[in-house]
């Protein structure tokens, strides 16, 4: 069910607990906020994304949101598959193998070209998971790989240790697009 709540991941679990289908189309991805569950906000030092307390002198970066329109070949049941990107300078995260370990990313790309690709496009793509307010973000490109954080003024990163070492439970905070469509 959650793979076929494309276009919201904000209330996907609610969407998928209340067993409603919807399709939607978007013209603007979701934006929002970012936050590991230690309060500190995704912001963006040079071009890349480090974790930081939140307080008065800290300036979360704005994150962008878009489901996966063509999800394809991407498995269904292990979230929803989505496009994650920040919204200034316009960049999305992705996943790369180098030196033979998964390595996130930012790159130049928009999250709107990402979205209207006939195909999924897999090193951009995470899948989404909700439980109650706290979420995970899996590399599509590289399963069990999650996004995660540690310490303060530390990049966010990818890790194989879900929920051990690190911070992989994030709480996103977003906001609905102007031009985006909901059909129940």
């Amino acid at each position: 069910m959650a793979g076929r709540c494309r276009d919201n991941p904000a209330t996907a679990a609610i969407m998928e607990a209340s067993g409603l289908f919807y399709i939607a189309r978007m013209d603007k991805p979701w934006t929002g906020k970012c936050f590991d569950l230690n309060q500190q906000a995704w912001i963006l030092k040079g071009r890349t994304l480090v974790i930081a307390p939140l307080n008065n002198s800290v300036t979360p970066v704005v994150i962008t949101v878009i489901s996966c329109k063509n999800p394809g070949s991407v498995e269904e049941d292990r979230g929803v598959p989505i496009y994650l990107g920040i919204e200034n300078p316009e960049m999305c995260l992705y996943c790369e193998d180098v030196g033979g370990q998964p390595e996130l990313q930012l790159k130049d790309q928009k999250i709107l070209d990402l979205y209207n690709r006939p195909e999924p496009m897999e090193p951009f793509l995470f899948y989404h998971s909700q439980t109650g307010r706290t979420s995970t973000f899996e590399s599509v490109a590289f399963p069990d790989w999650f996004i995660a954080s540690s310490e303060k003024g530390q990049p966010i990163f990818l890790t194989s240790n879900l929920g051990k070492m690190y911070s992989t439970a994030f709480r996103i905070d977003l906001t609905q697009p102007r031009g985006g469509s909901l059909v129940l």
